[in-house]
């Protein structure tokens, strides 16, 4: 990973989780890192943990104008950023037909706009160098319902897989060193869970019964985004079978369906 500078490597919800144990990851390789999230004392303590060329940026990405000033933040720090990672987000308990206005708002500001933000804010410095590396989180319930509970948390990761191959589309024949890639974590123990609107609910599978997925920790889906930095490709699974599972529901939704009592 390591070439004549180090990468410079912004992270937005970088106080906890996923986001957390890949700035560790890459600090551990000698990057450079601009973290970003809403909660100060989290970020100054993963920033201080960490240690090395690390810079913390107080932000809220559903605001377009605090995603500009992390971008603007980091130029500064660093004069070029190399790799931005769209990480921050948040889920919700709440079935499609029990969805008010303000839950369904909220679940696309912080999952899909926030995002958006990032693109935006980042992608010209990108064609500028003519080169960078754009990595969007999503979900593995972006691609199967297997988390019904999950409702406006999936439809909004779902946006978020279609504007990341959009621009991917977009920039592939002029700006063919500009990568944007699309991570699909399944089940994680991070905060995620406790901190979803409602909560989250013991059964953590499509209703109907079903095998339950394997939970990976943080640091197992940072190490595969880890490899994603320096192996850029258009789209990962985090968990194995995972993308044999989408393809099996592609092929035949409703058998797939019915299969997990849906």
């Amino acid at each position: 990973m390591a070439g004549e500078n180090p990468r410079v490597v912004v992270i937005t919800g970088a106080s906890s989780g996923i986001g957390a144990a890949l700035a560790r990851r890459l600090a551990s390789a000698g990057v450079r890192l601009v973290l970003a999230a809403r909660r100060a004392e989290a970020l100054r303590a993963v920033c201080g943990e960490i240690g090395g060329e690390c810079r913390m940026v107080v932000a809220d990405v559903t605001r377009r104008s605090d995603v500009e000033h992390l971008r603007d933040e980091a130029l500064a720090a660093f004069g070029s950023v190399d790799v931005w990672v769209n990480n921050a987000g948040r889920g919700i308990n709440a079935a499609v037909l029990e969805l008010t206005d303000e839950q369904f708002d909220l679940m696309m500001a912080v999952n899909v706009k926030s995002a958006l933000y990032g693109m935006q804010a980042i992608v010209p410095h990108f064609k500028q160098r003519g080169r960078g590396h754009l990595i969007n989180v999503s979900s593995f319930l972006g691609r199967v319902p297997l988390a019904t509970y999950r409702s406006a948390y999936n439809a909004a990761k779902a946006a978020l897989n279609a504007l990341t191959a959009n621009l991917r589309m977009d920039l592939r024949r002029e700006f063919p060193g500009i990568h944007v890639s699309l991570v699909m974590p399944g089940m994680v123990t991070t905060e995620f869970a406790r901190s979803a609107l409602g909560g989250t609910p013991a059964v953590t599978w499509a209703s109907g019964g079903g095998p339950g997925p394997r939970v990976q920790t943080a640091d197992e889906v940072a190490a595969v985004m880890e490899e994603l930095i320096a192996f850029p490709r258009e789209e990962v699974y985090t968990q194995q079978g995972q993308s044999e599972a989408v393809v099996r529901y592609m092929q035949d939704v409703g058998g797939f369906e019915r299969g997990f009592g849906a």
